[in-house]
C-alpha cells in the first residue's frame, strides 16, 4: 500500500514508519496538519493515518479539508482520546476507522489492510469503454492511461455520481469549488472542455457530457462497454 502517516511525535512516527516500511509499504510521513493537507490533496493514497493532535492544525480539520475538497482516500484516525463523543466526532467529519493509543501494531496494520480492501471496491467506476479511477485520478482504458487534475476529477466524479441527471453550473460550483467562492461560473465551462479532450485523448466510446443550454451538463453512460 502507499500510505501516508501524519504524526508529530518524533518516536511514535519513526517506529510506525519503519514498522509499515518493514512490512512492504511505501510510507510517506508529515508532522503538520497544514503539510498533510497540501500531500492528501497532491496524491491518492491507499490509506491515510491521522493523529488527532497536531501542533498547527487539528486532524479533525484536516480530515474536514480534505473531505470537502473530494480526497477519497480512506482514513484512520489515530489518538489518545478515546470518549465516545470524540469517536463519533472523528467519524463524522468523514474518518473510517478509528484506534485509540496506546495501541497494538498488528492491529493497526490488519485495520490498514481492512481499509485498502474496502477502499479498492469502490475506487474505480465504470464509464462507457473507460474506468474513473479514484486511487490513481485517472481515466484508464485498457492499458493507457490519462492522469486527471483534482478539479477534473471532482468534476467528472460529481456528474458520475449523477448519471443522467442535469447537474446545474451553480451546483457543480458549490460542490468542486467551494473553497473559492467568488469563482467565475465560466469556470465550469473550461474544465468540462478539458475532461471532453482527455476523454477524447483515450478514444472513449459510450460515454459523453452533455450540455444543457442555459442549465448545465449532464453525463450519460451505460454500465458496460459497447
Amino acid at each position: 500500500m502507499k500510505l501516508l502517516l501524519v504524526e508529530d511525535e518524533t518516536r511514535t512516527a519513526r517506529v510506525l514508519a519503519r514498522g509499515l516500511t518493514e512490512e512492504g509499504h511505501q510510507v510517506d510521513l508529515c508532522e503538520t496538519g497544514n503539510a498533510a493537507i497540501e500531500q492528501g490533496r497532491a496524491i491518492a493514497y491507499d490509506v491515510i493515518i491521522l493523529d488527532w493532535m497536531l501542533p498547527d492544525v487539528d486532524g479533525v480539520t484536516v480530515l474536514r479539508d480534505w473531505r470537502a475538497r473530494g480526497v477519497r482516500s480512506p482514513v484512520l484516525l489515530l489518538t489518545a482520546r478515546g470518549a465516545t463523543a470524540e469517536k463519533v466526532t472523528g467519524l463524522r467529519a468523514g474518518a473510517d476507522d478509528y484506534l485509540v493509543k496506546p495501541f497494538v501494531f498488528d492491529e493497526l496494520l490488519a485495520r490498514l489492510e481492512a481499509l485498502h480492501r474496502r477502499g479498492a471496491d469502490d475506487a474505480v467506476a465504470r464509464l462507457g469503454s473507460v474506468q474513473l479511477d479514484a486511487r490513481r485520478r485517472a481515466l484508464v482504458r485498457g492499458e493507457r492511461s490519462v492522469t486527471l487534475t483534482h478539479r477534473e476529477f471532482q468534476l467528472l466524479s460529481e456528474l458520475a455520481a449523477r448519471q443522467g441527471d442535469v447537474v446545474t453550473r451553480s451546483q457543480l460550483l458549490r460542490k468542486v469549488w467551494s473553497s473559492d467562492p467568488d469563482t467565475n461560473p465560466n469556470v465550469v465551462d473550461v474544465y468540462v472542455g478539458y475532461v471532453r479532450s482527455k476523454l477524447e485523448r483515450l478514444g472513449a466510446q459510450g460515454v459523453a457530457i452533455e450540455s444543457v443550454r442555459g442549465v448545465g451538463y449532464r453525463l450519460r453512460a451505460p454500465e458496460t462497454d459497447p
